[in-house]
């Protein structure tokens, strides 16, 4: 994991000018995004990040007292139209990395301090990322952005309809993972399961919403499910069926969505 001293200057929420920060992301984005989405995501983003603004000293302090090294982590991430981007996170590992660390993370690594471990659970460590939306990197809604290795090695070609869209703070795909997925990927080697495994299944989840011509009633519930599964709740979304077809026939894997609910149930979330 990589984490520089710039990376707290790339968070100065005090030098905000909404007018002009929202005009640009509005022309950079273009027609990806309906501009009543867009809107909103701005105006929810700004309104948070003013409204945890005053938390945000004491997470960072946590973070100096538990592990050496800068607040904020900043990932490369591949966003719209395979744009790479920086995205930002409040950093929950320590900075020191095996030499063949893995760019999954999975729920006991080694690597996550034990304050680490309570900003994830709460999602508390993806608030910076409002900051993205703001800038018109990210959405509300959306496909999770991935590393850009995950991108260049295991997408196929269907998969990468997921980058015609803005990426997101939460999905279909990424609250399926949080409830049924993530508590399986193995501490020691989590990369492979979830190449071969876990992410086919996200991505056709995500694929399913995309082909809905997402709405911000539609987004509005995506987000009332997402506070769902953070509290604990586990269901099922309403995209799998539709998923299914966006499995690609060649795709092997143990957690295709017709047999997921029945080989996870009995697993909880993050």
């Amino acid at each position: 994991m990589r984490g520089t001293g710039g990376e707290s200057r790339g968070l100065r929420y005090h030098r905000f000018v909404p007018k002009r920060m929202l005009g640009k992301a509005l022309s950079r984005i273009g027609k990806s995004v309906p501009r009543g989405i867009r809107l909103f995501d701005a105006a929810f983003s700004l309104f948070f990040l003013t409204l945890l603004c005053p938390l945000l000293p004491f997470a960072a302090l946590g973070i100096v007292l538990s592990s050496r090294g800068p607040i904020f982590y900043r990932a490369q991430r591949v966003g719209l139209n395979g744009r790479v981007f920086t995205m930002f996170k409040l950093r929950t590992m320590h900075v020191r990395q095996p030499k063949n660390a893995g760019v999954i993370t999975a729920r006991e690594d080694s690597r996550i301090f034990p304050l680490g471990h309570r900003l994830r659970r709460l999602k508390i460590d993806e608030l910076p990322q409002l900051y993205n939306v703001l800038k018109g990197d990210m959405a509300i809604v959306g496909p999770r952005p991935r590393d850009p290795r995950i991108v260049n090695e295991s997408y196929t070609p269907r998969h990468k309809e997921t980058l015609q869209v803005l990426p997101g703070l939460t999905s279909p795909g990424s609250i399926f993972y949080l409830t049924h997925c993530e508590a399986l990927l193995p501490p020691d080697d989590p990369n492979k399961m979830y190449v071969k495994d876990v992410l086919p299944v996200k991505l056709s989840l995500d694929i399913a919403y995309i082909r809905e011509s997402p709405s911000l009633r539609y987004n509005l519930r995506i987000m009332a499910r997402t506070v769902g599964a953070i509290l604990g709740q586990k269901r099922l979304p309403p995209e799998m069926r539709k998923s299914r077809e966006h499995v690609q026939p060649t795709e092997t894997t143990s957690l295709q969505p017709e047999t997921a609910p029945a080989k996870t149930a009995h697993h909880g979330p993050r």
